[in-house]
């Protein structure tokens, strides 16, 4: 399987929009949204909700959860951005995940 390039949530959503030749109005009267809340979603102005990434996903029949790791991995990408040891953080996050999960079962 040939992995996509990467590219952020953002870019993600209106690269689908584009794909499928589809205007900012015709996504966002099928989500009944306003189309200037979709285009500041794409313009990584806003964040969407979980909510909101359930609705895309469905729309554009594509993996919810696929999505909602594309946004929360944004999320955490620009927390990490300008920390000197991010990468480093990342790593102790992953232990102290695995150690929680571990303390919920």
């Amino acid at each position: 399987m040939k992995k996509q390039p990467l590219t952020s949530f953002s870019e993600h959503i209106r690269n689908l929009r584009e794909t499928a030749e589809l205007s900012l109005r015709q996504v966002a009267g099928e989500l009944n949204i306003d189309p200037s809340l979709l285009a500041k979603f794409e313009r990584n102005e806003r964040q969407p909700t979980k909510y909101f990434i359930k609705l895309i996903a469905d729309y554009y029949h594509i993996d919810n959860n696929e999505l909602l790791r594309e946004f929360l991995s944004d999320q955490i990408a620009y927390k990490m951005l300008d920390e000197y040891d991010g990468l480093e953080i990342l790593k102790v996050a992953e232990e102290k995940i695995l150690y929680l999960k571990s303390k919920k079962q």
